[in-house]
């Protein structure tokens, strides 16, 4: 799908990770977001918007997935407000707008690369002073999992309205 090469994240990153995720291979995206322990508000969120089933699918999925610190700089009761069954269509257009079709690794980045999400909306990626999704600190990349990839952000992204 999407292949290029990718010229700067550091290796210091993914070596002090690989640990954390040895065993992430045999797990899907979801029980591999579990297993991390900082991605709790990502997987309620995940539940409450019925995308359990479709991320534990045969992908190939890239989720780029914020840690529960990101969620929690959102402004105050945006979280709660998502959780909200009447919203559960907003949820799931913010939530699909953290997936790329296919497995992309970090290797395959490249300045200024676009790329459409699930959500239907399109990210860009940036390079200079490390990888960045539509503006989002990409902190640890390619933690491999049965069905693609994961990428940790430390913002939540939100999808053009």
């Amino acid at each position: 799908m999407i292949r290029r090469t990718f010229l700067a994240l550091t290796a210091a990153t993914t070596l002090f990770a690989a640990p954390l995720f040895a065993e992430s291979h045999s797990k899907d995206i979801v029980d591999t977001a579990i297993g991390a322990g900082n991605f709790t508000t990502l997987v309620a969120a995940v539940t409450a918007a019925g995308l359990v089933d479709t991320l534990k699918g045969p992908g190939p999925f890239t989720v780029f997935a914020p840690t529960d610190a990101a969620f929690a700089a959102l402004p105050a009761g945006t979280v709660e407000d998502l959780l909200k069954p009447e919203n559960k269509d907003k949820l799931i257009a913010v939530l699909t707008y953290h997936v790329v079709p296919g497995k992309v690794m970090s290797k395959d980045l490249t300045e200024g690369m676009t790329a459409a999400t699930v959500q239907g909306g399109n990210v860009t990626f940036t390079l200079d002073g490390g990888a960045k999704i539509n503006g989002a600190p990409i902190s640890t990349a390619d933690i491999e999992a049965s069905n693609g990839v994961i990428h940790v952000i430390d913002q939540v992204i939100l999808p053009p309205m």
